[in-house]
């Protein structure tokens, strides 16, 4: 039976997002959270009874009680890749634990569906971890005595499905991973790529509709690495999973992720596109994390853009959606501006060489400071 948590009101709005706090999942909106907290120490669980609040920092440095997780709310598109970023000790991994139910939050609720997990008996959630979740980690984890076939069909065999039927399962996403061929190798006869193939193969093989992966390439080296970032972008171009991806490389963020989150000391400091993160950062931590960004790949013509001011005479047109990398050279080679235009050809704005060189030239200014 499923123990009840304390669930406490967000004290001030905050810049997560997600709704007011409580409410129950929107339309569209696949996984939400409501004022989660963890806490690591002697009974967390009663100290919030007692208290009958949500726990200040002063509570908690008397209380002998470290906060992993601090009062977070979330929504989670369906679809969408949400990618949890944050130092070492930021909290990414332990609330991805508690989104999953593999740690147990200490208050707050988590809405699957629009559904509270925390409130669910556990076998039901066994069952929808089976059949409905999916998880991919650092490690691979890979049962060292078993085939990749069977290493990907072994979710399946846990779930009691006939052994033909598991294997053309695993099959089918062995070669979506691209290790056909290799259904017989054992796991020491694979590149640690190949491995973290396997891994992800045998998640998929559940066909979850909730994806988790912690780190899952961080082990890897730079160009198995990039090359598993493809891979994983066009597995998601087919699959389209609704995914919670935790990083702490803001390339590898910004090159997967619809939507980032950026965590410090157990709180979400703010949600929003890479983009976002860069033209309004929430505070000045989130200016210093996002600070070496290559700025001409993540800004777009409408970020850079300045009023039109009445003008009409334009050297062409370029997408508000395009990147400041992808005009450049166009503007470069120009010393006239042109329109910026929305979805519907509209003018919206204008740019010229002076604002894709400021860009450029401030990307190139960051990194050398940060070589110094």
């Amino acid at each position: 039976m499923a123990v009840p948590r304390p669930s406490y009101p967000s004290p001030s709005p905050s810049p997560q997002g997600g709704g007011e706090p409580g409410a129950v999942s929107e339309a569209g909106t696949k996984l939400s959270c409501r004022g989660v907290w963890k806490l690591f120490g002697p009974d967390p669980a009663g100290f919030l009874r007692r208290l009958g609040r949500a726990p200040t920092p002063q509570d908690l440095a008397g209380s002998g009680l470290i906060a992993a997780v601090t009062d977070v709310n979330l929504d989670i598109r369906a679809g969408e890749i949400f990618v949890i970023m944050g130092l070492s000790g930021s909290g990414k991994s332990t609330l991805v634990r508690c989104l999953s139910r593999l740690v147990e939050p200490s208050a707050g609720k988590i809405l699957f569906d629009g559904r509270d997990l925390l409130a669910i008996p556990d076998r039901e959630l066994i069952e929808l971890r089976r059949h409905r979740m999916g998880m991919v980690f650092q490690h691979f984890a890979l049962l060292p005595h078993l085939s990749v076939l069977r290493n990907v069909a072994f979710p399946l065999e846990i779930q009691g499905i006939a052994r033909d039927r598991r294997e053309a399962r695993a099959r089918e996403m062995v070669e979506l991973v691209g290790l056909k061929g290799r259904e017989h190798h054992f796991p020491h006869e694979l590149s640690g790529g190949q491995q973290q193939r396997v891994g992800i193969a045998r998640s998929l093989a559940v066909e979850p509709e909730l994806w988790f992966l912690d780190e899952p390439f961080s082990a890897l080296d730079p160009l198995i690495r990039h090359e598993m970032q493809s891979e994983f972008l066009r597995l998601q171009h087919l699959l389209k999973k609704t995914i919670v991806f935790i990083t702490h490389d803001f390339d590898e963020a910004i090159r997967l992720a619809d939507r980032i989150a950026i965590m410090r000391d157990g709180r979400i400091i703010q949600v929003g596109t890479a983009e976002e993160l860069i033209v309004a950062p929430a505070d000045a931590y989130v200016t210093e994390f996002t600070r070496d960004a290559p700025r001409g790949r993540i800004l777009s013509a409408r970020a850079v853009m300045r009023p039109l001011n009445g003008a009409t005479d334009f050297a062409g047109e370029i997408s508000a959606r395009q990147r400041v990398i992808d005009v450049a050279r166009a503007l470069e080679a120009s010393d006239r501006t042109f329109a910026v235009v929305d979805d519907a050809g509209l003018p919206i704005g204008a740019i010229d060489r002076a604002a894709v060189m400021a860009v450029l030239l401030d990307g190139g200014r960051r990194d050398a400071t940060a070589k110094a």
